[in-house]
């Protein structure tokens, strides 16, 4: 199914990518994720950091990653960038409060991203106190396919329970992010019903790409055809206006921009976002699990690292390769998210290919 894209979104994506290539010239930090610990306390089929309950690398000490707010903390707005603490899953870490205070006391907004096992009223009374901001908890389908997605009997009613909790919150921000997959799909509507029964009114969604734990289970991925029909959904949900559903910020969608999401694609890695990763590295989002690290915090000064060492970033010329090399697309996409990547630089999954190769 080849999809014209009509000449008024034509002329919003030239629009935008003129906004993207200023946003690349300033390059203003937005969002510094801190990956805090690769410990887990489930072992998702689809984790690309292929997470364990015991992980082959320390938790990163809160004084190191406060070292780096510090240094941050001169060039910047802090109440304008988001610290984000993710894993592994954060709320392993029993000292989470200790540095969201410090980051509260530097004017730095935080939140977290959780599985929400851990998150009882105790747990989230305490992130409260200590500041939190923001919060992203993941539910992928209804009990049973929650369960054997995140391998865990009672993940689904933590995770229900944790956003009954958020729901009754007024200061905070969040929302509840599901990854689609064979498993899940054909209930979509009727899930979408139950989460606004929850009172969840920000809904992400996401398809499973092939990295880590992923790749090697192909019952997680969506047909070409499948893909389209969850474009289509998340459409129709934002045109009942009853919940507030978008599709994840990591592939350019061709005649579907402007519609699934609040705005126009664009990779915000080595943009806006930057991340300090569990050995210290230095990168763009968390999600690339390819070595496109820029330096590391036990070595380099992170300002100078994002001023000047984010080319392969802000430069995607070097993705103009393969199924990108002649595409007439590739001045709007910049060659998809920089997670869709391999160690090759290759190109692993081309979301426009999956709309209009039907």
């Amino acid at each position: 199914m080849k999809q014209q894209i009509d000449l008024r979104k034509r002329l919003g994506l030239e629009i935008f990518r003129k906004i993207h290539q200023n946003r690349v010239k300033l390059h203003e930090l937005k969002t510094l994720f801190w990956e805090c610990t690769l410990r887990c306390n489930v072992a998702c089929r689809h984790c690309g950091s292929d997470c364990r309950v015991s992980s082959t690398f320390t938790d990163m000490p809160v004084a190191d990653f406060l070292r780096v707010v510090d240094e941050i903390t001169p060039h910047v707005n802090p109440h304008e960038v988001l610290v984000i603490f993710t894993g592994g899953e954060a709320l392993v870490r029993k000292d989470i409060e200790s540095c969201g205070i410090e980051l509260y006391r530097r004017g730095f907004p935080w939140g977290i991203v959780s599985n929400g096992l851990y998150l009882d009223r105790k747990r989230l009374d305490s992130l409260l106190a200590s500041g939190l901001h923001a919060a992203t908890i993941s539910l992928d389908g209804f009990e049973k396919e929650h369960n054997w997605l995140r391998r865990h009997p009672h993940s689904f009613e933590k995770a229900v329970q944790a956003i009954r909790m958020l729901a009754e919150e007024k200061e905070i921000i969040w929302d509840v992010v599901t990854c689609v997959n064979r498993q899940n799909i054909s209930y979509l509507p009727q899930f979408k019903d139950f989460l606004v029964s929850l009172g969840v009114k920000r809904w992400r969604i996401f398809t499973i790409f092939p990295v880590g734990r992923a790749a090697t289970m192909p019952e997680l991925q969506l047909d070409n055809r499948q893909f389209v029909s969850v474009l289509d959904f998340i459409r129709q949900c934002r045109q009942e206006g009853v919940i507030r559903a978008s599709y994840g910020c990591e592939g350019f969608l061709g005649n579907y921009e402007g519609e699934v999401r609040d705005g126009f694609y664009e990779c915000h890695a080595g943009i806006s976002v930057a991340s300090v990763l569990i050995d210290g590295s230095i990168s763009g989002c968390p999600s690339i699990r390819s070595n496109f690290h820029q330096g590391n915090i036990y070595q380099d000064h992170f300002m100078d690292v994002w001023n000047n060492r984010f080319e392969a970033y802000r430069d995607r010329s070097w993705a103009k390769q393969g199924i990108c090399a002649d595409c007439k697309m590739f001045r709007y996409c910049e060659g998809n998210g920089m997670h869709l990547h391999d160690e090759e630089k290759k190109l692993l999954v081309c979301h426009y290919h999956r709309i209009t190769d039907q």
